[in-house]
C-alpha cells in the first residue's frame, strides 16, 4: 500500500494526564511536518483518493539478480547502503562459499526453510530458502559445519530482531554432542563472544532475520526506543552437560539425552546475579534461597531464567535438590511465611522434609481441621506463576561462584540432526 495515508502525532500517549494528551497530542503538531495534527487528520480522512491510492493491484517483489559482477568494494557498499548487514563487515557470499555451506545439508537449496515477519504480526511475512540461510551463514563468517544449527534456527521462523519499541532480545540453548563437534564454548565466558561457533551462529540468525524476514529496519520494522545490544549476535548458550549435576535442559523439553537440540528463547536478557537487590554476599551462602528471592522480584511477562555455573548448581543440589525439577518447583512455590494456611500446608508437605530450616513459621495445623485434604489436591500453578515460568540452564566454568539471572522464556525446540 504505497499510498497509505499515515498521520503522525507526538508519542508516547500512555502515562500522560488528560490535560497533557489534550495539549501535546490533540492540539499539538505533527512531529514530521510541524503542522497541527487535527486539521491534517481530517483532511486525510475526507479528501478524495488519488489515482495512485485507488490502485489495489499486487505489488511484485524482486530479490534482484542471482549474481553480482561489480567490485568487492562496491558490493560491500551495496550491502551497507541497503541495510543488508548488521553494520559490521561481512564475508562476501561467493558461489564457492555458499556451495560449501549447502554441502553440509541433505536438503535442497530451493527448499522453503521458513516464514518470518518482524514480530507480533507486524508487517509482511517473508519466505526464505535453504540457500538464503546459506548466504546469511557465509556473511556472518560461520564455518560450514555450523550450518545445520543455523538451518534449525531458521526452520522455526523465529526472528532475532523484534519490531517492538521495547528492547527485546533473543537467545538459544544448545544440547547434545554437537557442542564438541563444532567447538561451541560452554566453559570460561560461556555466554559471551569468546568462541567462533557461538558468535557466528548467533550473528547468522540476525542476518537471516534482516534479509529473510525484513527485520531490523529502523523506523519501519524496528522501533526499539533504546534497543538491545544482544541483537547483534544474540545469546547462544551451550549447556555444560558434563559438569551439571542435573539432566540437560533439552530433556525437560521432551528430548532424549545426547540428542542434538536447540531451544530458542525470547526475553529481556540476563545479568550477573549481583545486579539484583535480593542477592547476598557472605562467608556462607544459601544459593537456592537467593535464586528464589531474585525470582520473586522479577516481572512475569517472560518469566525467569537462571544461568548457573557448575559450582552454583552443585551447591544447590547439595542443599537437597537432587533433581532440577524439584528445585524449580520449590522456587516457584509460594512463600510459606506469607502464604495462607492452606498454601503453607501444601508447601510443608512437599518440601519441608528436605531441610528443617524450610519449615514455615505459620501454623499448619488449622487447615487439617478445616478439611485440609482438599487443599492438597490443588495444583501448584494456582498459587502463582508456576514452574513453567522458571527455567534453569547450567553452563560456564568452575573458577568462582558466579552466575546470572534474567528474564527469558523458551520458545521452539528443534532437533538439529534433521537438518544435516
Amino acid at each position: 500500500m504505497p499510498g497509505l495515508r499515515v498521520q503522525y502525532f507526538r508519542g508516547p500517549v500512555w502515562g500522560k494526564t488528560n490535560e497533557q494528551i489534550k495539549n501535546q497530542i490533540v492540539e499539538g503538531n505533527n512531529p514530521v511536518t510541524g503542522k497541527p495534527v487535527m486539521p491534517e487528520l481530517i483532511a486525510k480522512l475526507t479528501e478524495p483518493l488519488t489515482t495512485a491510492e485507488r490502485d489495489i493491484s499486487e505489488k511484485k517483489r524482486d530479490v534482484g539478480p542471482a549474481t553480482y559482477t561489480d567490485t568487492e568494494e562496491n558490493l560491500h557498499k551495496l550491502f551497507l547502503d541497503n541495510r543488508y548487514t548488521d553494520f559490521l563487515p561481512v564475508v562476501l557470499p561467493t558461489k564457492e562459499r555458499v556451495d560449501a555451506m549447502l554441502a553440509q545439508t541433505s536438503h535442497s537449496p530451493d527448499e522453503v526453510l521458513g516464514r518470518m515477519n518482524p514480530g507480533s504480526g507486524a508487517g509482511e511475512t517473508w519466505t526464505y530458502t535453504v540457500r538464503h540461510a546459506a548466504v546469511a551463514a557465509v556473511m556472518a563468517g560461520a564455518k560450514p559445519e555450523y550450518f545445520p544449527v543455523i538451518l534449525a534456527i531458521g526452520s522455526t521462523g523465529q526472528t532475532a530482531v523484534n519490531v517492538s519499541d521495547n528492547g527485546f532480545m533473543y537467545g538459544a540453548v544448545i544440547n547434545g554432542k554437537i557442542r564438541d563437534e563444532i567447538g561451541l564454548n560452554y566453559d570460561v565466558g560461556a555466554v559471551g563472544p569468546y568462541a567462533h561457533a557461538n558468535t557466528t551462529i548467533g550473528r547468522a540468525w540476525s542476518l537471516l532475520s534482516i534479509n529473510g524476514g525484513n527485520c531490523g529496519k529502523v523506523g519501519t520494522t524496528y522501533m526499539g526506543t533504546v534497543g538491545n545490544s544482544a541483537n547483534l549476535m544474540n545469546v547462544i548458550i551451550a549447556e555444560n552437560e558434563e559438569l551439571s549435576p542435573w539432566e540437560p535442559f533439552s530433556t525437560r523439553r521432551g528430548f532424549k539425552r545426547d540428542e542434538n537440540v536447540i531451544t530458542l528463547f525470547l526475553g529481556w536478557g540476563i545479568l550477573s546475579s549481583k545486579s539484583w537487590k535480593a542477592s547476598a554476599w557472605g562467608s556462607t551462602m544459601n544459593y537456592s534461597q537467593i535464586v528464589k528471592n531474585i525470582y520473586k522480584q522479577q516481572d512475569s511477562l517472560f518469566g525467569s531464567v537462571a544461568v548457573l555455573s557448575p559450582p552454583i548448581a552443585d551447591y544447590i543440589r547439595n542443599e537437597g535438590f537432587e533433581t532440577v525439577e524439584k528445585f524449580i518447583e520449590w522456587v516457584t512455590a509460594p512463600d510459606p511465611d506469607t502464604a495462607s494456611d492452606e498454601q503453607a500446608l501444601r508447601y510443608w508437605e512437599k518440601f519441608a522434609k528436605l531441610d528443617p530450616n524450610m519449615a514455615p513459621k505459620t501454623s499448619v495445623a488449622a487447615p487439617k481441621a478445616r478439611g485440609g485434604a482438599s487443599a492438597m489436591s490443588r495444583p501448584m500453578e494456582e498459587w502463582g506463576q508456576g514452574p513453567t515460568q522458571f527455567n534453569v540452564v547450567v553452563t560456564g566454568a568452575t573458577n568462582n561462584n558466579y552466575y546470572m539471572m534474567g528474564s527469558m522464556v523458551p520458545l521452539s525446540s528443534v532437533q538439529i540432526d534433521k537438518w544435516r
